[in-house]
């Protein structure tokens, strides 16, 4: 502990993460919020949002209204359960953002003939135009990210995020020191 008073202690130095035979790369006593790449990726995502965000205002599409379309112009959910899975949301969530883009005449409701309990959802025809043009905005803002990245670095990146996300699928929450 530093015996210099609280008005005059200097902010700690950002120290980098550190490697050790257990992969334990950050430790609580040493952690610099701006070389956590929790951190690092908060900021880019905030700021790919902001770009999406803009992009999306031609085609009066919040950030969060065009990730709908584009699973469904896919052909991955048709139904709110199935877009809010692959969203990543919850289904009440996205049943009120699907009572939007079906407000703007984006998204049709049908019940489904073979279960009646199941609203089957379609892009309409405007729905269809909108969520073509969707793609080439991401691509655009994404592009924007990795200006000055080379092919394999590109590839590099992705393996390392789906490393990243299959070990958080796998391996479950760490577990919590409860030193009370």
């Amino acid at each position: 502990m530093s015996s210099r008073p609280p008005s005059t202690a200097r902010p700690r130095a950002a120290s980098a993460p550190r490697k050790s035979s257990a992969s334990t790369f950050y430790d609580g006593r040493t952690y610099a919020t701006d070389n956590s790449y929790g951190y690092l990726l908060r900021r880019l995502y905030a700021s790919m949002q902001r770009h999406f965000e803009k992009r999306m205002q031609p085609l009066d599409l919040t950030a969060g209204q065009w990730g709908p379309l584009l699973l469904m112009a896919e052909g991955r959910g048709n139904t709110a359960a199935e877009l809010a899975r692959g969203m990543d949301i919850d289904t009440g969530a996205m049943t009120r953002m699907l009572d939007r883009l079906q407000a703007k005449g984006l998204v049709a409701r049908a019940r489904s003939a073979s279960d009646r309990r199941v609203v089957q959802l379609e892009l309409t025809t405007e729905g269809l135009k909108v969520a073509s043009q969707i793609p080439h905005q991401l691509a655009d803002v994404l592009n924007l990210h990795l200006k000055d990245f080379k092919t394999d670095e590109l590839h590099m990146l992705m393996g390392f995020l789906q490393r990243m996300i299959a070990n958080g699928a796998t391996r479950g929450a760490a577990p919590v020191d409860d030193d009370s």
